[in-house]
């Protein structure tokens, strides 16, 4: 079975990733997404371990990642008068590579030899014995052999493939918001201010100002920026520190993203002809895993594709069994409670956590456990 002829509905990191993997070993594949072309900037994102640079190092980007690399960037939390209570050292908030969102995007963009279709999306899948009968928002109705919903954890390959998102993303709690406030914000030290239920973040990797905060689960439009701009201006009401300076710049941050903390939770990855990758299928919003189970996982879908020449049912089976037990570090809490913690006296044994040298290295050693869970194939070399 040939299967040369994939969509990917995506194009922030799982998408690339896996589209510069399948063009290059001769796959004929098309990229659509939603937004009218790559989005720059963005928050900060970060690998962990041997297992994410050997990755890199395979797809050919390691070098212009490393290039591009921010570095990371120790985060002071400090109280309302803004005084320091204990530093969150940069190796545990940037991993071992720290790099822009929007940065490793371009890159893997610029590493890929295939078709995008922006400003589009996938509004119809329709599965034939031969292949899957793709309508879109506005660019013509069209065949493919594969389909994969690399679309993120609202993904729309997988409410038209499996069902509804509800019965496979949960919510968390809490929600997160970034938002480009200026650069006059103050020295360029990263400092984080912590209420109960709410964390509020200047200077630091994700963003010029960047809020986590606990809240009723979402009933919003995730459309509407001006709603959303009022639900944190809300949410933040009373606050002290920096917040109420922050909170007047919102309604005219010239970037701003607001969503929820929640996980994908879903029985199987694939069904037929339709495969989900990345946040659609093993996301975890904030749980600090999520762009290097991105990068494997397309490297392990890209592999097994090859291995099995082409034979979809055969490559997906083994993609799952690779990444089902390597992505359940994503079913694993939230990042909300330790990011926003719900109480005083959590917020105290929080900050201890990074004051003790001895418990921030048992958190370093775990995240290194969990990055490198996995026995990486080498299909270039057929084992």
């Amino acid at each position: 079975m040939d299967n040369r002829t994939v969509l990917i509905s995506g194009a922030s990191i799982a998408g690339p990733a896996l589209a510069l993997l399948l063009a290059r070993s001769g796959w004929t594949v098309t990229v659509v997404e939603r937004a009218p072309a790559l989005r720059p900037g963005g928050q900060a994102v970060d690998f962990k371990g041997a297992t994410h640079r050997t990755v890199l190092d395979r797809m050919g980007v390691l070098d212009d990642v490393l290039r591009r690399r921010t570095g990371g960037q120790d985060q002071t939390i400090v109280d309302a008068a803004g005084r320091p209570r204990a530093v969150i050292p940069g190796e545990f908030t940037g991993g071992d590579i720290e790099i822009r969102r929007g940065d490793l995007a371009e890159i893997l963009y610029a590493h890929t030899d295939c078709e995008y279709l922006f400003g589009d999306t996938v509004t119809s899948l329709t599965e034939t014995t031969g292949g899957v009968e793709v309508t879109f928002e506005h660019a013509r109705p069209r065949r493919f052999d594969l389909v994969v919903g690399a679309d993120g954890i609202h993904s729309t390959v997988r409410r038209l493939a499996f069902g509804p998102e509800r019965d496979h993303v949960r919510y968390l709690g809490y929600h997160y918001a970034l938002a480009e406030l200026g650069e006059d914000l103050g020295s360029g030290d990263a400092q984080m201010y912590n209420e109960p239920g709410r964390m509020a973040a200047v200077g630091g990797p994700k963003a010029s100002a960047f809020f986590v905060f606990a809240s009723p689960e979402p009933d919003h439009d995730r459309t509407d920026t001006g709603r959303q701009r009022q639900l944190l201006v809300d949410a933040y009401r009373g606050a002290g520190w920096r917040v109420p300076e922050l909170m007047a710049r919102i309604p005219q941050a010239r970037e701003f993203h607001l969503d929820s903390l929640s996980r994908v939770t879903i029985d199987r990855y694939s069904r037929g002809r339709v495969v989900l990758l990345g946040d659609a299928a093993y996301g975890n919003t904030l749980g600090g895993f999520g762009t290097g189970l991105a990068v494997v996982g397309a490297y392990v879908l890209a592999g097994e594709l090859r291995a099995a020449g082409g034979e979809h049912r055969v490559a997906f089976a083994r993609y799952e069994e690779l990444m089902r037990d390597y992505a359940k570090v994503s079913q694993r809490g939230s990042a909300g409670p330790f990011l926003a913690p719900p109480t005083p006296l959590r917020i105290k044994l929080r900050d201890w956590t990074f004051k003790s040298r001895f418990l921030l290295g048992l958190l370093l050693k775990a995240t290194d456990r969990f990055a490198t869970d996995i026995e990486l194939p080498d299909y270039a070399s057929g084992s």
